[in-house]
């Protein structure tokens, strides 16, 4: 497959440090609000957070997106609040929802893996990037709980899988469609 540019670089400039800097920079920060917009559920609250990861990945490309996702965990281990709720800090990160935020990284990374590789236009096309990741991310996240948390591996899927899944379908279409419309917005000022 041929390797395909991302949004964000089809957007022109140049590919600078600086540039790169702010733009992980710019991700940490939206990804720190989207943990604070939440739905409270025990023991894995629901956040904005995947979806903040889709549009990541769908614009950045899979090494920026990744560079991303371990500057948010970096922050969040040295205690700024970016997680959900007002938790910080490393026993933070080793409690139910470690797994999640460890997943962060390869849904990232695999999203914008996925764009390079052809998944870049197009709604069907950037759903599927966006979904198969979060679908993905149930893996260490469940598998954590499920040795963090007093529960059998089946209450661990219900728990921090199945009330979720719905919700990774909704992400990645909205996901899918801000990215196709920017896209379309890209070719239609390009002329």
């Amino acid at each position: 497959m041929t390797r395909n540019q991302p949004l964000i670089q089809s957007l022109g400039g140049t590919d600078t440090l600086t540039r790169k800097i702010m733009m992980v920079l710019f991700g940490t920060l939206l990804l720190a609000v989207s943990a604070k917009i939440n739905v409270p559920m025990f023991p894995v609250p629901m956040t904005l957070q995947t979806l903040t990861i889709s549009l990541i990945g769908l614009t950045y490309g899979s090494r920026l997106a990744g560079v991303t996702l371990l500057a948010y965990l970096a922050q969040g281990a040295m205690g700024l609040p970016v997680f959900a709720g007002i938790g910080a800090g490393l026993p933070y990160m080793m409690g139910p929802t470690g797994g999640f935020l460890v997943g962060f990284v390869g849904m990232a990374w695999l999203t914008g893996y996925l764009v390079e590789r052809g998944l870049d236009r197009g709604f069907v096309r950037l759903f599927i990037a966006a979904f198969v990741p979060a679908l993905l991310l149930f893996v260490p996240g469940v598998a954590w709980l499920w040795a963090v948390a007093p529960l059998t591996l089946e209450n661990a899927l219900m728990a921090g899988a199945l009330p979720f899944v719905p919700g990774a379908v909704v992400k990645a279409a909205v996901a899918a469609l801000i990215v196709t419309g920017a896209w379309q917005s890209l070719r239609a000022r390009k002329g």
